[in-house]
């Protein structure tokens, strides 16, 4: 007997939680040693368009179809949420590339662990979505939330150590930018965790 295919909301939803995932190793695993730049931007230029397809299957699904397992809202802001993700781990490294950057330095090191974290727990919470076990989800999304704290508190700290080491003002506003960036990329990962709340309330 054939196993039930599963509905296409919840397996498109699933394979951008699993791009995410492998996004976010490959970004924290090169970003801790980058040998080649140019392949390093690609790679996460594939990551990204292979999200942006997923996005595109989430739109169009819902163009067609009449009953869907979860409100229409609340599927089309979580998928533009994971891709918000994605689009921040890409553009980010775009700018190692267009800003000359070199060797990224320990805090964006320390920002690519925290988001690869985030990944992961993105990832386990989608698939327990997908099951309906929607206050396991709870567990996953507490944990996002402190992850976020993580990324807030590192960016308080390395731009304090920018600004009392850096007197270069073009160094100071590239690296300032990429933290940044890197910082907000979290804030993307906590929206996913919050979008995630919202349909436990409704659903529960």
């Amino acid at each position: 007997m054939r196993a039930k295919k599963k509905d296409i909301f919840f397996q498109t939803l699933e394979d951008m939680a699993d791009t995410i995932v492998q996004a976010a190793d490959y970004f924290s695993k090169h970003v801790a040693d980058l040998k080649d730049v140019n392949v390093f931007v690609k790679d996460m230029k594939d990551y990204e368009s292979k999200c942006d397809g997923f996005t595109h299957t989430i739109i169009t699904e819902l163009n067609k179809t009449f009953i869907t397992p979860l409100e229409r809202d609340d599927i089309l802001k979580l998928a533009t949420t994971l891709d918000d993700v994605l689009d921040g781990l890409e553009a980010t490294a775009s700018r190692f590339y267009m800003y000359n950057l070199g060797q990224p330095d320990q805090y964006m090191i320390q920002f690519g662990e925290i988001l690869r974290e985030s990944a992961y727990e993105i990832q386990k919470a989608i698939h327990l979505l997908s099951q309906k076990k929607l206050l396991a989800i709870r567990e996953y999304t507490i944990r996002l939330n402190d992850l976020e704290n993580q990324g807030d508190q590192l960016l308080r700290t390395c731009i304090t150590e920018l600004f009392a080491t850096v007197s270069d003002p073009i160094e100071l506003i590239k690296r300032k930018e990429i933290y940044e960036r890197l910082e907000t990329t979290t804030d993307n990962c906590e929206d996913v965790a919050d979008i995630l709340e919202t349909i436990i309330m409704s659903n529960s």
